[in-house]
């Protein structure tokens, strides 16, 4: 039997990353390969990358010649009634969802970062290169290191590992600098709850992280990167580990990149399990094989970085999007976005929500239509009560701030930070003392120690607010946690204990009734 009489083999696409497979993605690639040999269709399984619509996985598509026929979720038990149905051809089935590019999810979507997530089969470099990878390198190679860096400039790409800072002006800073060897570190240390985009980058299209990585070290003259990894993110390092050597051995890293004079090679090293080292300076520290402690600042990284010399340090997302810029320019880049904030943000959509996953959008829709067009609404049914943003040091908004534009200074003039993106929605049953006790119980947990501020003032804030709970003293504990958190604040040594008091002020000041304090006060 052949899929529509054809005398070749049809291509089924089937994700192979974290998320899909914690899903049952690889028994499904089982069965399929299974009944594909029973029933005598010639078929060629490819594992791709997953497109990030996590609430469809396993996603099963199925290359037409005219486009891709998606199928999702499927569970091993719906794969013989799929091929009953006619699968891998037209077929109707209940999993059955149509073309994949005209799934709304899908297609209101602004994709620069994540356009071949989904798309190609991560391990090929050929796929990469046929869906336009490495056109931002070979361009790179064929300007100054100057020029490069200005046009990440033009770009207004800014740092998208939470601070936000843009990138141009350290990589200006990284090229100036005087240093026997300059270093380009990648904080792959993705340590925040409800934030998983650096991992999906990595494992559905990691040679763009690749090329990310060679063209800033192209820009400022370092010759050596390095990926540091979270420990936890097994499949991400073994996908990097493969695409890292099928770069190596076909001219993109090492000596004389694409047969230039150029070099540029990359290590992977992995984290151990610590959140303090997705801070800079402490990742620093763990590259060079020491605990991983906050350094004072200054002298900033880009002087004096890693083993002392100038070092470029962006995280994943940053890097990634250094490759788009190149490829299609910096007035393309900038033509997405808002005020300051330009190109796209990746969200990562999680908590108590339906449609959870990724959704890349440039800079400037409202929190509400994330929550809503794409989210789908809560996963309980119940109304939402908060949304936290920017991971577990951000800010719970209740429902009177969901219209603010996602950019970073509508944000900050909200009180809240954008962060890396992740956006956990929380129910009417959430109880935001609690959540406001677990940020400082997670600093506690997480700090380096180095300072007291964080180290001391974060348990004494799980006190202080035990006893506004039990309604010890309540109107003097509360004037307390006041200046606890404005010495958190002012007094920390890095955004660990600085960041902390927003998750708590964010609580107390927009759910007051949880803390047991009425109107009147």
């Amino acid at each position: 039997m052949n899929w529509c009489g054809a005398d070749m083999a049809v291509t089924v696409f089937v994700p192979a990353d974290t998320t899909a497979c914690a899903l049952g993605a690889d028994e499904v690639a089982v069965e399929l390969a299974a009944q594909a040999r029973v029933r005598g269709i010639d078929m060629q399984i490819v594992r791709n990358g997953s497109r990030g619509a996590f609430w469809l996985e396993p996603l099963v598509e199925v290359d037409t010649g005219d486009g891709r026929q998606a199928y999702g979720p499927v569970a091993v038990a719906d794969v013989a009634d799929l091929f009953d149905a006619g699968f891998p051809g037209t077929c109707s089935h209940g999993s059955s969802l149509g073309a994949i590019d005209e799934i709304p999810w899908l297609s209101r979507q602004q994709r620069l970062t994540f356009a071949r997530a989904g798309v190609i089969d991560p391990l090929s470099l050929d796929d990469y290169r046929a869906h336009g990878g490495y056109a931002g390198l070979e361009r790179a190679l064929g300007m100054s290191r100057q020029q490069i860096v200005d046009e990440i400039k033009a770009s207004g790409l800014r740092g998208r590992g939470g601070a936000a800072f843009p990138t141009g002006i350290k990589w200006q800073t990284v090229l100036n600098a005087d240093g026997a060897q300059k270093y380009i570190a990648c904080n792959a240390d993705e340590g925040d709850s409800g934030t998983f985009a650096d991992r999906l980058l990595m494992e559905a299209d990691p040679f763009q992280l690749i090329e990310g990585m060679t063209i800033a070290g192209l820009a400022v003259g370092a010759t050596q990167g390095y990926i540091y990894l979270r420990s936890e993110y097994p499949r991400a390092r073994r996908v990097l580990e493969r695409v890292i050597a099928s770069a190596r051995e076909r001219g993109y890293l090492g000596q004389g990149i694409c047969g230039t004079e150029e070099a540029f090679d990359i290590e992977i090293r992995l984290g151990a399990g610590a959140y303090i080292c997705g801070e800079e300076t402490s990742m620093l520290e763990s590259l060079e094989g020491k605990r991983g402690l906050v350094r004072f600042k200054p002298p900033l990284p880009a002087i004096k970085g890693l083993f002392g010399q100038p070092t470029v340090v962006n995280n994943v997302l940053t890097l990634g999007a250094v490759s788009t810029v190149l490829a299609k320019g910096a007035k393309h880049y900038q033509d997405f976005g808002s005020g300051r904030s330009r190109g796209t943000l990746t969200v990562q959509l999680g908590g108590n929500v339906r449609r959870g996953g990724l959704v890349e959008l440039a800079f400037g829709h409202r929190l509400r239509d994330v929550f809503e067009d794409f989210g789908g609404g809560t996963a309980s049914r119940r109304p939402a009560r908060a949304i936290m943003v920017g991971g577990p040091l951000g800010t719970y908004l209740p429902e009177m701030l969901w219209d603010t534009e996602l950019d970073y200074e509508a944000f900050a003039a909200a009180g809240g930070m954008l962060g890396h993106g992740g956006v956990v929605v929380f129910d009417d049953t959430v109880d935001l003392a609690e959540q406001a006790r677990f940020a400082m119980e997670f600093c506690a947990i997480e700090s380096c120690g180095k300072c007291t501020p964080c180290r001391v003032g974060s348990v004494r804030g799980m006190e202080i607010i035990d006893r506004i709970k039990s309604n010890q003293q309540r109107t003097e504990q509360l004037a307390l946690l006041d200046e606890l958190c404005e010495t958190m604040i002012d007094g920390s040594l890095c955004a660990m204990g600085g960041l902390t008091p927003y998750p708590v002020r964010s609580a107390l000041q927009h759910f007051p009734e949880d803390f047991g304090i009425a109107d009147s006060e």
